[in-house]
């Protein structure tokens, strides 16, 4: 049973990186302990960020931090029992954002960023799945005037900087693009770069079953069991141990976990956030996704009616779910976006990996011949899923990468 490559994790970047190596020519063993698109690429808020350039970084006012402190923000709320254990991690995160620091890390990010609608635009054709990639950009909502045309005039500057496209709507312009907001928004800034996905679940799913098409295998199977053999590496499926001369480790927040036992420490911490559906009051239909910059959530449409998503809850991946940040939120969005009922029996919980510098880790493992990273990619897990996949199979493939690596390496920590 042996392969080329074993690629652990059937998210959107390890289903990207096992299509990828396939199209390449390489035989490939796609493996998790779930179905494809079952965790974190099932529950995001369905954006390709083409706009968002600049990384989520720390706050650097007080007054913001202050708001944070005192845990009744919809953006943020942390779990106090999880705070020592994310406090070197927050510590290294704050240093990372400073002003010169954060600008290095849109840098480096900006070949990945630039790449990612056309990367995705590319397999969801190949896949069948174009109809669930919608050219709608988002909308960044304000309700304060104030606040809306400060952000407005630093949006142009940025706009200009990286030649995004943008469009600033006051609120009769923004009643114009999306009627159900009528009244709610002083303003909007829409980014028109980016596509919006209906059901990033399904578009996953898409993804995967091209592969299989394809000739790739996926199978299931525990990634903690994956070990040197021979020359290679080995892990444990329901089918039987599966061997290959490479190993992709891209399984989101579970990668560190994977990779700790080979010795490799990387600073990987989840930012918990929450999702639930709603049935629409019979209001206008939502068009795109609209961040409600002020209280920190996306109400998105997908297949499924209103999804709302929320902010950044720093809790341990064993805590209990709490859902009083969704409440919260759904309290504010109601009446903004005429949510109806409830429609999931429960809130959807996910993880989204994150580096203290913001930045994913791709590339060789430094000590193990044939151990790949692709992993650590934050909130921009669904955008940079296919433009990750090409570059890990391009290094992997003996080829020259489409960009430089090193900002991305495993051993930088």
């Amino acid at each position: 049973m042996a392969q080329d490559a074993i690629v652990l994790g059937a998210g959107i970047v390890g289903v990207s990186v096992a299509l990828h190596l396939r199209q390449r020519g390489w035989q490939v063993t796609l493996v998790d302990r779930q179905a494809p698109g079952e965790a974190a690429s099932f529950g995001n808020a369905g954006l390709i960020e083409a706009s968002s350039v600049v990384p989520y970084a720390f706050p650097r006012d007080w007054g913001t931090v202050l708001k944070f402190a005192m845990n009744r923000s919809t953006a943020f709320r942390y779990d106090l029992r999880s705070l020592p254990a994310y406090a070197p991690w927050l510590a290294r995160f704050w240093w990372e954002s400073a002003p010169k620091r954060l600008a290095a890390a849109a840098h480096d990010l900006l070949p990945l960023i630039r790449r990612s609608v056309a990367e995705h635009e590319a397999l969801a054709a190949r896949a069948g799945h174009a109809d669930l990639v919608r050219p709608t950009g988002w909308l960044e909502a304000y309700r304060s005037r104030e606040q809306f045309e400060r952000e407005a005039s630093a949006a142009r500057r940025i706009s200009t900087e990286y030649q995004l496209g943008m469009k600033v709507l006051d609120g009769s312009a923004l009643h114009g693009l999306e009627a159900s907001l009528e009244g709610a928004y002083a303003g909007a800034i829409h980014w028109t770069d980016p596509r919006s996905v209906i059901d990033p679940g399904a578009l996953t799913k898409g993804y995967a079953a091209l592969f299989e098409r394809e000739g790739g295998r996926f199978l299931i199977g525990d990634a903690a069991t994956l070990e040197p053999s021979g020359s290679g590496w080995r892990v444990m499926t329901a089918s039987g141990p599966v061997e290959a001369q490479s190993a992709v480790v891209a399984l989101g927040i579970w990668s560190g976990d994977v990779v700790r036992k080979f010795g490799y420490r990387v600073p990987l911490m989840a930012k918990r956030g929450y999702h639930m559906h709603y049935e629409s009051n019979g209001r206008a239909a939502l068009a795109r996704p609209v961040v409600d910059i002020e209280n920190g959530y996306v109400v998105a449409p997908m297949r499924r009616g209103l999804r709302l998503t929320t902010g950044v809850e720093l809790a341990c991946r064993n805590r209990p779910p709490n859902p009083r940040q969704l409440e919260r939120a759904e309290r504010i969005a109601r009446p903004a976006f005429g949510l109806g009922a409830r429609i999931d029996e429960s809130p959807w919980l996910g993880l989204r990996p994150c580096t203290p510098d913001m930045r994913p880790v791709i590339g060789p493992a430094d000590r193990h011949p044939g151990l790949w990273f692709a992993f650590g990619h934050a909130h921009h897990g669904l955008t940079l899923g296919p433009v990750t996949g090409r570059l890990v199979s391009e290094l992997m493939n003996g080829e020259a990468g489409f960009t430089d690596t090193a900002p991305y390496r495993p051993g930088r920590f």
